[in-house]
């Protein structure tokens, strides 16, 4: 069997749910909020004409406030086939939040997708990749079949450890040095699926301006990032093995940022470079934990041990 590269497109409709989340109550900036709507109106729209265009079905991350607050918009995207996928409700911190609060967003967010899409989401991302020690427990709880926010791999699936089975100590230095000398406990997997996150196919830093947030830059020259995802894929494509070889690529966008112009430019560029080799399936994340369940791709075990 010749090479297999599944690439997929994770797209996080943050709209105006990320802007209002200040995370200490301050007011939302409203010219940050209407950057939002525009990413919830005219980025979509520009998005789904060009996975139109090359006939791509991609995974729709939607915070539950974005899909109350824009719901014909989501009803859009899942008519012409795309998948839905939890990523909060107002783009919460996980890190942030109480096992409870965890708990409570995942059950709204469940019942709001459900409802509108009229189909139960499969897959979860964390808001920011910002992760909890409870994470992988309470997915499992909700019967969550995967996640994309780990980075233990970044093209392979795997099952996800579960964080709560295993331990680590932080260096303390108000304490003796004995006290966090220890390695960490042994990894142990988890039922949920790991679709890898993977910050350098991501165009929110890069092409993002905010004033506050330090890790944005917003005028990066949208040739560098090309290069940047072209060379991670030539390297994962050339090392894969020519006889039934597989390698999963996702790339994670916004569609406030991936909607400009000179973005949407971008992805076209790419998609057809990308479309000039062998073996190449654009395909959604559900679709990645579909066929590693069935043993079609060979994933990774992260279990047993902190080596990958």
């Amino acid at each position: 069997m010749p090479k297999r590269v599944l690439c997929s497109y994770g797209i996080d409709i943050d709209a105006v749910s990320g802007w209002i989340n200040t995370r200490d109550g301050s007011p939302a900036n409203p010219t940050d909020v209407s950057r939002g709507v525009f990413g919830a109106t005219v980025g979509i729209d520009r998005l789904l004409k060009l996975w139109d265009k090359y006939n791509i079905k991609a995974t729709w991350f939607t915070p539950a406030h974005s899909a109350e607050s824009f719901p014909s918009q989501i009803k859009k995207i899942a008519s012409k086939g795309h998948e839905i996928g939890l990523h909060g409700y107002t783009h919460e911190f996980v890190s942030t939040l109480s096992e409870q609060q965890q708990r409570d967003v995942l059950d709204k967010s469940i019942k709001v997708l459900t409802e509108i899409t009229g189909k139960r989401p499969r897959g979860w991302t964390a808001p920011a990749w910002s992760t909890s020690k409870e994470t992988i427990k309470l997915l499992e709880e909700f019967g969550i079949e995967y996640d994309h926010s780990f980075m233990h791999h970044d093209s392979q699936p795997y099952y996800a450890p579960a964080p709560h089975l295993s331990t680590h100590t932080e260096t303390d230095t108000s304490k003796p040095a004995a006290h966090w000398m220890t390695p960490m406990s042994t990894l142990r997997a988890s039922s949920v699926v790991e679709v890898p996150a993977n910050w350098h196919l991501d165009d929110w830093p890069p092409f993002q301006l905010s004033l506050t947030q330090a890790s944005t830059h917003g005028y990066v020259d949208t040739a560098t990032i090309e290069r940047l995802w072209k060379e991670q894929f030539e390297y994962l494509y050339r090392e894969c093995p020519e006889d039934g070889g597989s390698f999963v690529f996702p790339i994670s966008i916004h569609p406030q940022v991936s909607g400009k112009p000179q973005v949407i430019l971008l992805h076209e560029r790419f998609i057809e470079w990308v479309n000039g080799h062998e073996g190449v399936e654009w395909v959604t994340m559900e679709q990645i934990v579909d066929e590693f369940k069935a043993g079609r791709l060979g994933g990774v075990s992260v279990e047993g041990g902190a080596d990958v």
